[in-house]
């Protein structure tokens, strides 16, 4: 299949305030380890994240009503946040007053913590929630307390992988927009690793105490119907929890451009399987997770290991580490960028960042096959 594509170039942007009469969000520039110049297909001294932080008349006193009727303002005016995030694909918000300001569980409605996996874990870079046919356009992170070292979120650009990989593994890209891939995914009544969910929280938000076995499975599977991919998702019981195998492309299109984006956890999977076959005691609980999700191709034939070995060194080599400053917001389009967790030194209570998943456009799709196509969950 041939992979190209008619596209509409990305437009820059100028470096430039943007302003509204009472608050102003200036461009800075960050530490070459914390920012870097996106390769192609972006526009030439694209650089990510784009860091803003708000500045306002006379040093005026910052406070959180200004700030979100400066976002509104913005976004009225045609989405100039947006669109810049469709560019850069992260944004970095530093010295707001964002409102977070007591550590607890559950800040507000749609924000919880990020990832309770341990703290020696690796979580390397990927699109949010790949491995599933939901995901998020848009992933909000806040830096609410940040470790002395370690501990840092990657940033990278899923369109520069995927010119990368078209470039120097043609083979992988090709296999995967002709078959896409096929994940097998797990949830067991009980917690498989730390961090993970259970069966119950993944799909039994209907499940009362009371319900026997029959009714428990039959709300399940109509929570699985919600992913509206028909013949696309199917699903086995085992005798402690379920696998959903699910068809998904792994290359997407970005909306508004066409620009091709490789949506994928592969390198993450390859690390993980990596990490758990060295069976280094720091990354017990990635062993943990090697089981929970399986990658194959869309045929079932297995992705060769020097493929994902592949798209591992590429990832290395055109992603930052976002060193965390404290009140800190980064804002991912998830799409076209890929974050992650570093491990960090000291105590799992350094390090405190909050997550809000929202749901945004769906991506184009790069193929026209049935499997390729990428749905909204129906609301349920």
């Amino acid at each position: 299949m041939a992979t190209t594509l008619e596209q509409t170039p990305i437009r820059p942007f100028e470096s430039e305030k943007i302003a509204f009469p009472l608050l102003s969000f200036e461009q800075f520039d960050l530490p070459s380890s914390n920012q870097r110049i996106l390769g192609p297909p972006h526009p030439e001294g694209t650089v990510t994240p784009l860091a803003l932080r708000p500045s306002t008349p006379n040093d005026a006193a910052l406070d959180l009503d200004t700030v979100i009727e400066t976002v509104r303002y913005l976004q009225a005016q045609g989405d100039i946040l947006t669109k810049k995030l469709a560019v850069h694909g992260t944004l970095l918000f530093r010295d707001e007053i964002i409102g977070i300001v007591v550590d607890r569980p559950l800040l507000a409605p749609n924000v919880a913590p990020a990832n309770e996996s341990p703290k020696e874990v690796l979580i390397y870079n990927h699109n949010e929630s790949p491995q599933v046919p939901h995901a998020p356009e848009y992933v909000f992170f806040y830096g609410h307390k940040a470790p002395e070292k370690g501990g840092e979120t990657p940033i990278s650009s899923s369109l520069e992988l995927f010119r990368r990989a078209q470039q120097e593994v043609p083979e992988l890209v090709d296999e995967l927009a002709k078959k896409g891939i096929l994940s097998k995914v797990t949830y067991k009544t009980e917690r498989q690793y730390a961090g993970g969910s259970t069966l119950r929280q993944a799909f039994g938000k209907a499940i009362e105490d009371g319900d026997d076995e029959a009714a428990r499975r039959a709300k399940v599977e109509a929570q699985i119907a919600r992913y509206a991919r028909g013949p696309h998702t199917t699903w086995e019981w085992t005798s402690d929890g379920i696998v959903l195998t699910h068809r998904l492309p792994a290359v997407r299109t970005q909306p508004g451009t066409g620009l091709p984006t490789l949506f994928t956890g592969l390198a993450a999977y390859y690390k993980n399987t990596r990490a758990s076959a060295a069976g280094a005691a720091a990354s017990a609980s990635a062993s943990g997770r090697k089981n929970v999700t399986q990658q194959l191709y869309g045929d079932g034939t297995p992705i060769p290991e020097e493929y994902l070995a592949a798209l591992a060194r590429i990832t290395d080599e055109i992603r930052v580490l976002h060193k965390w400053q404290r009140g800190d917001v980064l804002v991912y389009d998830n799409i076209v960028a890929q974050h992650g967790r570093e491990p960090w030194q000291g105590e799992q209570s350094d390090r405190v960042v909050m997550a809000s998943l929202f749901d945004g456009q769906v991506p184009g799709a790069y193929s026209s096959e049935d499997w390729a196509q990428v749905v909204q969950a129906l609301d349920g």
